[in-house]
């Protein structure tokens, strides 16, 4: 964690941070290892990728191509020239929705969930305008599940695209990818999926599910901001091949960076998660013993192993949040979102009552959290919330 210092420069603090952070949804902290990959790519191999007339050149395309090796690797796709770097997820979903729109029909006929990150829905809204594009909004039940059988109804009624996250990053809910990737082959239709939350922690399989798009971010597994990738399939891949090249400078640092994480996650998530989601099962355990009317949201059958998304009736998430700020990092829902005034759209898709997401709280280990840490988290939050309900005199 970085602080700042009165006359000094910024100090970097190891871990563990002193506010213990359960906010992995939001970003991670850099795995150290990622951090010596980087340092190297630029202190060592800081030539231009570009530049094809020296070694200096030579050597920042290797980091490139072993980088494209190891994501194409965590994701299930079979040759490394089908991983297309770019700034981090949501270019990568503006460049695959581009893509469609330039190779498939006009206006593109796209079905997608109205839980999707903010800035899926914002591109579709913005196709919509411009009459580029036409959505169909699938149903989502109150545990924020989609429906298979509306899918596939939407689907005998035309579409050229399904957008679907494999994982949301409010409740954490794991959506059937493989099964919505067989409905989509059946009736021909492409597949653009958003694994940001899910990559490095789930398994992946882009070519044996039939996935035409796949986006993700490096700093949602323990890589750097900035730098994420588009994976594509070989049918894609063969289609407006130029469309999808980068064509400046490339981020060595930040790309190279990634692909270490990639490579971590692909050794490491198999023992890392099952340890993780303890972690999340001991907090939740905790505090529901700990605050009396607690509510856990989302599909509790199905969600990623670092997700616990919870609602406290009654008191105003950011009370909770602002109590916590130098003890405890949580969120009061998406990143991108958490500054705005009014409830997540994914709380008001899924129909949830108004003070459940007036009091949504997202909370979210991670690989370097320790169960000294989720016991000292457990007893601040029930604490907060104490002391909340005692000073408005609300009965739980």
């Amino acid at each position: 964690m970085i602080h700042r210092v009165p006359g000094a420069i910024f100090l970097l603090m190891p871990i563990p941070f002193r506010v213990i952070y359960l906010d992995h949804h939001a970003t991670t902290p850099v795995d150290p290892r990622v951090v010596t990959v980087i340092t190297h790519a630029l202190t060592g191999s800081f030539g231009n990728a570009n530049s094809v007339d020296h070694i200096f050149g030579d050597d920042a395309r290797l980091l490139l191509d072993q980088a494209a090796g190891h994501v194409a690797q965590l994701t299930g796709a079979s040759t490394p020239e089908r991983v297309h770097f770019t700034s981090g997820s949501s270019e990568s979903l503006a460049l695959a929705l581009q893509h469609a729109e330039v190779t498939l029909t006009s206006p593109l006929r796209v079905a997608a969930s109205p839980l999707e990150h903010r800035a899926l829905l914002n591109l579709l809204n913005l196709g919509q305008q411009k009459g580029t594009l036409i959505t169909q909004w699938l149903k989502v039940d109150a545990f924020g599940r989609i429906d298979l059988s509306d899918l596939e109804t939407v689907l005998q009624e035309g579409l050229d695209l399904v957008c679907l996250m494999s994982a949301n990053n409010e409740i954490g809910n794991l959506y059937p990818v493989s099964n919505v990737a067989r409905l989509c082959q059946k009736y021909g239709v492409r597949l653009l999926v958003d694994a940001t939350q899910s990559v490095g922690r789930e398994p992946m399989h882009l070519d044996e599910w039939g996935i035409d798009y796949l986006a993700l971010s490096a700093h949602k597994m323990y890589g750097p901001k900035g730098v994420g990738a588009l994976v594509v399939s070989e049918n894609v891949q063969r289609q407006a091949h130029d469309f999808l090249d980068h064509h400046g400078t490339p981020n060595v640092p930040g790309i190279a960076g990634l692909g270490e994480a990639a490579r971590l996650r692909s050794l490491e998530m198999h023992q890392d998660e099952p340890r993780i989601r303890a972690l999340r099962d001991d907090l939740q355990s905790r505090l529901t013993a700990l605050i009396p009317g607690l509510v856990i949201n989302g599909d509790l059958e199905h969600r990623l192993s670092h997700n616990l998304h919870v609602s406290v009736p009654g008191i105003p998430n950011s009370a909770i949040t602002m109590r916590l700020r130098e003890t405890v990092a949580i969120s009061t829902g998406s990143a991108c979102t958490s500054g705005a005034q009014e409830p997540s759209h994914v709380l008001r898709a899924m129909h949830l009552p108004e003070e459940h997401q007036e009091g949504a709280l997202r909370l979210s280990p991670g690989k370097f959290t320790t169960a000294e840490e989720i016991e000292r988290a457990a007893q601040s939050i029930a604490d907060a919330v104490q002391e909340i309900r005692a000073l408005f005199g609300i009965l739980a």
